[in-house]
């Protein structure tokens, strides 16, 4: 079956391993705070950490309560990286297999074009159907959290704050 695909947008003010080291700091995680009914991030810790990157486990717990585990399966932090979503719990795990996340990265000027897709995998037609409807409301939650990366960028540079936090929206 076809997995349930999108892609969100947004140019940063930042170098493609700067943005892949913040994806590393998973105290920023948090930062997600999703969009109803999309429950945003409480925690991620990591799981397993290993030397090269790539095997790398992060557990994560939503707000909610549910958890699952992102695994980083590609990483080439100059150009893109790559995520499996696993070990989904309820209500999530009835609904889907796994979900892929990619970020890809585009030098331009002094800027970064990031380009982050997802692939949804249903476990069966019924559910494609329902997962097809829940990634329009998991599209805004990631175009949100790129904007709000992109304002903390912008506070950044403006005050010259360090430890500059998104603007909630």
């Amino acid at each position: 079956m076809k997995p349930i695909t999108f892609v969100c947008k947004e140019t940063l003010a930042l170098h493609p391993q700067e943005i892949a080291q913040q994806i590393l700091n998973v105290a920023n995680w948090p930062d997600f705070h999703g969009y109803w009914p999309i429950p945003g991030i409480k925690v991620a810790e990591f799981e397993v950490r290993t030397p090269g990157i790539v095997g790398t486990r992060i557990r994560v717990t939503d707000l909610d309560g549910s958890t699952h585990v992102e695994e980083i399966v590609e990483w080439q932090p100059d150009h893109r990286l790559r995520l499996h979503f696993q070990e989904l719990s309820p209500p999530f795990s009835r609904l889907a297999t796994g979900i892929v996340e990619l970020w890809e990265f585009q030098r331009v000027g002094t800027e970064t074009k990031v380009i982050r897709s997802f692939e949804i995998h249903a476990k069966w037609i019924g559910t494609w159907l329902m997962l097809w409807g829940i990634s329009f409301l998991l599209k805004k939650a990631i175009h949100r959290h790129l904007r709000q990366m992109k304002q903390a960028m912008n506070h950044k540079s403006s005050t010259g704050a360090i430890n500059a936090r998104p603007i909630s929206q």
